[in-house]
């Protein structure tokens, strides 16, 4: 079974490893993905940078690309059993359920066996080694209920309830019902995880959704995403196990958790020590490395804040409001130009000090006139970083890039990538890529670092491994 997933920021692989992250989408790409050896294949869509119209058209151009590369390897005998995932932020903050119904109109019959389409799609925000849970259909961080959190004061993707059946509503403005939402609790899952007579209620459950129906998922434990996905890869079989009748036709809006769920991965094979030893070298030992903070949630505030005090860290803001202000000025090219060559040469200097250079954007929110405008202002700083980091990566040694946007905007922009390698997670939900031998920078690691996630001192921790110290690493 293949598991594609269609990833709304660069950081939803953050649970699994030894799989491929496409920055490009077209249909000799995706087949290049779909015969990885890997059971996952994650596509790095990073609508959720996008107006809700630019993300409806991204979708549907993925989905389209997507059915051409699967019908090609099926006619080749493979990828006759996948999957499709709508991966978002395990704090809710996402284009749903807009991706969900651009995926189930572009594939909901793709295979043929049902023009009806999906019988059901699973909602299952939980992300559990960052603290993100789901009891009795409230989303905790914490334990505390996500709703009550800084995220969901989100100026774009903000909502005002952590109950996932009243959260379907708002966020479809009404056209899902909270009461017609179904509720996949804690105590079936546990039944299903700890004996057969579970396994099969859970199953026949399951194999009776039809109507796309929304199911909102509980998880507290691996064990229990875990019966989920073994329930789902019986039903969804292209020979589905006697009794169930036809293959059933299933749809996802998860967070990282879920993917664990769905696939059975062996051991990480490097450990955190493992990792940081990716780190490139040049005739005189170990390169240098470039930290980027793009990320403006208070978490990020924090985790930089405790960075900065680090002696081996220099500091290079990028004053958003100057920056808006220049965007939205005459020239606006040729005055950036010339700014950019400037911070270009103190990032350079702080290399040449022997200090790691953390490029990071003034804190706090700026105010936009609109949706659009800040949207148009958050692409623009993270090509800018993404530029100035691509200047300087044939002399570096790793990158630590904080925030999804920056993330995306460094590897398919500023790297100028077609897909990298996930190695791992270096610290819990920290993914580490690689870039590829074909790249113009081969084998440079990028840890890849969710704004949300983490404490204060993790970014730290994060820098203090990646410079070789674990020692001082595991005192945060």
């Amino acid at each position: 079974m293949k598991v594609v997933v269609l990833d709304d920021d660069p950081t939803g692989s953050q649970t699994v490893h030894g799989c491929p992250l496409l920055l490009r989408w077209d249909p000799a790409t995706l087949r290049r993905g779909l015969a990885h050896p890997s059971p996952l294949l994650f596509v790095l869509a990073n609508t959720r940078a996008l107006a809700p119209a630019a993300a409806r058209e991204r979708v549907a151009g993925i989905c389209r690309a997507l059915r051409q590369a699967v019908a090609a390897e099926q006619a080749e005998g493979r990828c006759h059993h996948w999957l499709i995932v709508s991966r978002g932020d395990s704090t809710l903050r996402s284009h749903f359920p807009l991706e969900c119904d651009v995926i189930a109109a572009e594939l909901g019959a793709a295979a043929g066996e049902d023009p009806a389409g999906f019988d059901a799609t699973f909602l299952a925000p939980a992300f559990l080694p960052g603290g993100r849970t789901t009891v009795n259909g409230v989303h905790r961080l914490n334990g505390e209920p996500v709703h009550t959190t800084p995220f969901a004061r989100d100026g774009l993707f903000g909502y005002g309830s952590s109950d996932l059946a009243v959260w379907a509503e708002e966020r479809s403005g009404g056209r899902i019902k909270a009461a017609s939402v179904a509720r996949l609790g804690l105590a079936a899952l546990d039944a299903a995880a700890a004996s057969p007579q579970g396994h099969r209620a859970l199953c026949a459950r399951l194999a009776a959704l039809d109507g796309n129906r929304l199911v909102a998922v509980d998880a507290e434990r691996p064990r229990q995403l875990a019966a989920l996905g073994a329930a789902v890869r019986e039903l969804t079989a292209p020979a589905a196990s006697e009794g169930w009748g036809r293959p059933r036709r299933f749809l996802f809006q998860g967070a990282a958790s879920l993917l664990n769920g769905l696939v059975d991965l062996p051991p990480q094979p490097l450990e955190a020590a493992g990792l940081a030893g990716l780190r490139r070298r040049g005739g005189e030992g170990a390169l240098p490395g470039l930290v980027l903070v793009g990320s403006h949630v208070p978490l990020a505030d924090a985790q930089l804040e405790v960075l900065l005090h680090e002696p081996g860290c220099a500091a290079l803001e990028l004053p958003v409001a100057r920056l808006a202000r220049l965007l939205e000025g005459p020239a606006p090219r040729e005055l950036l130009a010339s700014l950019e060559q400037a911070w270009r040469e103190q990032l350079q200097a702080c290399l040449v000090a022997g200090r790691t250079p953390v490029l990071h954007t003034s804190r706090g929110e700026v105010f936009c006139a609109s949706p659009a405008e800040r949207r148009r202002l958050g692409e623009a700083l993270a090509a800018l970083m993404a530029r100035l980091a691509g200047s300087l990566a044939p002399q570096l040694g790793y990158v630590i890039s904080k925030g999804g946007i920056t993330t995306q905007a460094l590897l398919s922009e500023g790297l100028d990538l077609v897909a990298v390698e996930l190695q791992g997670q270096l610290l819990p939900g920290l993914s580490l890529v690689l870039t590829p031998a074909e790249a113009r920078v081969p084998g440079l690691p990028v840890l890849t670092f969710p704004g949300n996630l983490g404490e204060a001192g993790t970014l730290r921790q994060a820098w203090r491994w990646m410079e070789g110290s674990p020692a001082a690493a595991a005192g945060g």
